[in-house]
C-alpha cells in the first residue's frame, strides 16, 4: 500500500540501547546487523554512536534507532544520559571474559538508576565462534542470570552472524507490543473519560424533579 506523502515510512520508531563492557562486541554486532559486515579489528566507540534500521516486525514496518554506548568507565557520565529515551535495552557480555558477566549486575544497576521503569531489556553472551576454546561463561549460567532479570537471552556471534537478527527483532518485537498495549490502554482511558463527562438528558416521558412523589405523607 503506498504511503501518504509527507507521513514517515515507517509505522513505529524504537530506540534501543547497547550497553555493556568495552570489548564485548557491541559494535561488532551493531555492524552485523545493520551492515552485515564484520570486522576483526577491535572497534572502539567514543562516547556513543547509532546506527538506524528498518525491519518488518509482525507486518508492521519499524524503522530501528539503535544506540552504541562505550564501555569504559570514563564515558559513563555521557551514556547514561541516554538511557532515558531507550525503549529496549541490549546488555551484552563475552562469553570468553567472566568479568564482563560478572558486571551485568552492575549495568543492570545502571539501567535501574537511569532508564525507564517499563524499558524492554535482554541479555546477550556474545562471541559464540569462540564458544570451543575459550567459554567461560556456560549457557546455563548466562540463562539462569536471564530467568533471574525476566529477561529473553541469546547466544550470539558478531563473527558468524549467528542469532543476531534474531535477538534484535526479539526485543523489537517486545518494545512493539508494549507500545500497542500502552495506546490501546490510552484510548480506553479516554473514552471512558469522554464517557463520563457526557450530561446526561432526561427523556421526555421521565418526570421532572418537582413532578415525583413527596416523601411528606
Amino acid at each position: 500500500m503506498a504511503r501518504i506523502p509527507g507521513r514517515p515510512d515507517y509505522d513505529a520508531l524504537i530506540k534501543l540501547l547497547l550497553v555493556g563492557d568495552s570489548g564485548v562486541g557491541k559494535s561488532c554486532l551493531l555492524l552485523r546487523f545493520t551492515d552485515d559486515m564484520f570486522t576483526s579489528s577491535f572497534i572502539t566507540t567514543i562516547g556513543i554512536d547509532f546506527k538506524i534500521k528498518k525491519v518488518d516486525v509482525d507486518g508492521k514496518l519499524v524503522k530501528l534507532q539503535i544506540w552504541d554506548t562505550a564501555g569504559q568507565e570514563r564515558f559513563r557520565t555521557i551514556t547514561s544520559a541516554y538511557y532515558r529515551g531507550a525503549q529496549g535495552i541490549i546488555l551484552v557480555y563475552d562469553i570468553t571474559d567472566e568479568a564482563s558477566f560478572n558486571n551485568v549486575r552492575n549495568w543492570m544497576r545502571n539501567i535501574e538508576q537511569h532508564a525507564s521503569d517499563n524499558v524492554n531489556k535482554i541479555l546477550v553472551g556474545n562471541k559464540l565462534d569462540l564458544a570451543e576454546d575459550k567459554r567461560v561463561v556456560s549457557i546455563a549460567r548466562g540463562q539462569a542470570l536471564a530467568d533471574e532479570f525476566g529477561f529473553r537471552f541469546y547466544e550470539t556471534s558478531a563473527k558468524d552472524n549467528v542469532h543476531v537478527e534474531e535477538a534484535f527483532i526479539a526485543v523489537a518485537k517486545d518494545v512493539l507490543a508494549r507500545m500497542e498495549g500502552e495506546h490501546a490502554n490510552q484510548q480506553l482511558l479516554q473514552q471512558q473519560q469522554l464517557s463520563a463527562a457526557q450530561p446526561v438528558r432526561l427523556t421526555s416521558g421521565s418526570p421532572s424533579p418537582a413532578q415525583g412523589k413527596s416523601c411528606c405523607r
